[in-house]
């Protein structure tokens, strides 16, 4: 099989796929031991912003070339780092800050961000990962999407950024934090620019994008992929988490909406209609893609999406980092392991089609399993 693990952006809620990933790696430790890293069982991980900085944490090597992080640490990570990188503004004024915000640069700085991430990921490169990684960005000078990913790190230095510039670039959301720029050299001189912003603006949702990188390594012919043809996506494993969303809550309308300006649209009652929908949009018909793709070839069951879509007010902010909100979003994610495992609906994008009894538990237990035979069955083939 091609074993593919996926993570959405969505800021501060980048808590929740953690709470998820904890309980997927505790139950192949279970399986395989202690040591066991999400990083040794999926040929691709993919993440856009908040996802893209979560799987640079699982896949960046420590000292012993073992991942940088284990699962059970990113929700505390979060916990620890996110009111230095959304710092809270309190007062009467607040408000009006965030108006003015609008015209006087991005809502925050990203000085904490840019220095944290620069000492967590030192000078490590993108060939660097102990996995191959897909991380969304898009360059605002070319309006164009800018895939970064391991395969296209190995064949060209120009392509080979440090992966700390490779976070900043997919974190960079507009109104947000500022946009990056960065340079990579090949050792002939040659100079290839960057001008990049969050990777959500071209696929919040990178299951899909992950799969097509696979797909070009099949066509190009690397080894890794020798025994999977093109058109085996019935061999496709995917995991794909997203971060909430507040479907359920209805927050905008269309009689509302119309009588919006540029401004109404960028900033509403403390909200982002427009950004909203775009990451929403964008997440959505990567899973409708993906759930009609697996149930077409009859390889549903190997494809699960866990998203929760009944966030409220605060907890659905990608930048409200209060103690009280990050706890509700760690419960979150473990309420969300107990509901049944389920798709979204084409329609209206919830989640409520159900796939079979079992809950989110289950299935991530049922793919634990998976990964684990597929890993032994490497390890097998692979002795002399």
């Amino acid at each position: 099989m091609v074993t593919v693990l996926s993570i959405d952006g969505g800021g501060v809620r980048g808590i929740i796929p953690g709470v998820i990933l904890e309980f997927l790696e505790s139950k192949l430790q279970e399986l395989d031991g202690d040591d066991a890293r999400l990083a040794d069982y999926f040929d691709v991980i993919a993440g856009t912003s908040t996802g893209g900085l979560i799987t640079l944490m699982l896949t960046a090597p420590n000292k012993d070339n073992r991942p940088l992080y284990p699962a059970k640490d990113i929700s505390k990570f979060f916990l620890e780092n996110s009111p230095k990188i959304f710092p809270q503004k309190s007062g009467v004024l607040t408000a009006a800050r965030d108006l003015f915000g609008l015209f006087s640069g991005p809502k925050y700085d990203g000085k904490y961000l840019h220095s944290l991430v620069r000492g967590i990921l030192g000078e490590t490169r993108l060939h660097q990962t102990l996995t191959n990684v897909v991380i969304n960005a898009f360059d605002i000078k070319y309006l164009h999407p800018t895939l970064f990913s391991t395969f296209k790190a190995k064949a060209d230095v120009l392509n080979d950024p440090l992966i700390s510039d490779v976070c900043i670039s997919t974190s960079a959301a507009p109104t947000y934090l500022p946009a990056h720029y960065f340079e990579t050299k090949d050792p002939t001189g040659n100079v290839r620019s960057y001008n990049l912003i969050d990777g959500g603006i071209a696929a919040n949702n990178p299951a899909l994008t992950a799969m097509t990188e696979v797909t070009k390594e099949i066509l190009m012919e690397n080894p890794d992929f020798l025994t999977i043809k093109p058109t085996d996506y019935g061999k496709f494993l995917v995991i794909s988490l997203g971060t909430g969303s507040a479907k359920r809550e209805k927050k905008y309308d269309a009689k509302t909406a119309a009588k919006w300006g540029i401004l109404g649209w960028l900033f509403n009652d403390g909200q982002t209609p427009l950004i909203d929908s775009f990451l929403e949009a964008s997440a959505d018909m990567v899973d409708i893609y993906s759930s009609v793709l697996f149930q077409s070839l009859n390889s549903e069951d190997k494809y699960l999406r866990i998203q929760e879509d009944t966030l409220e007010g605060k907890e659905a902010s990608v930048d409200v980092s209060t103690e009280e909100n990050m706890q509700k979003l760690v419960q979150i994610g473990q309420k969300l392991l107990k509901k049944p495992a389920s798709r979204g609906n084409p329609e209206t994008g919830l989640s409520e089609v159900k796939l079979g009894d079992g809950t989110n538990e289950d299935a991530l237990s049922r793919f634990a399993k998976l990964l684990s035979d597929e890993r032994r069955l490497r390890q097998a083939k692979a002795k002399p």
